[in-house]
């Protein structure tokens, strides 16, 4: 499905009139899924991401096709546990982007598998449509 894209911004404050802006149409698949047999979805638990956006119950758009980079926002499989945490590949650790959370070493006897990188995540302003 094609949804109408404007090609103004939207202001937050003042209003603006959009009918004077449509762009065309954009499908979210093409712009989000960059790896359809390689992307899945899951929802965000917690407030540890919350410094780079990412809040409890958001959506995450996660792309196994990616190579994970230093500073990408992943989902690392940590001694069989899920987690989402950023990859800091110089200093060999997950870290929150939350100030309340540590870094989180790892370790050469953990078992460690990055499960994909978060290409986006997808918040609802709507508590109903969760």
């Amino acid at each position: 499905m094609k949804l109408i894209l404007y090609s103004h911004a939207v202001q937050a404050g003042f209003p603006s009139p959009a009918d004077d802006y449509k762009e065309g149409a954009l499908s979210l698949d093409d712009h989000l899924i960059e790896h359809p047999a390689a992307t899945y979805l899951a929802r965000a638990a917690g407030d540890s991401m919350e410094g780079v956006g990412i809040f409890d119950r958001d959506l995450l758009v996660i792309d196994r096709a990616l190579e994970p980079v230093q500073g990408d926002v992943i989902i690392v499989a940590l001694d069989g546990e899920l987690t989402c945490k950023i990859l800091d590949k110089q200093r060999q650790r997950l870290l929150a982007a939350n100030p309340r959370f540590p870094a989180i070493p790892i370790l050469d006897e953990q078992s460690v598998v990055i499960e994909g990188v978060v290409k986006a995540s997808i918040r609802y302003h709507r508590k109903a449509s969760c």
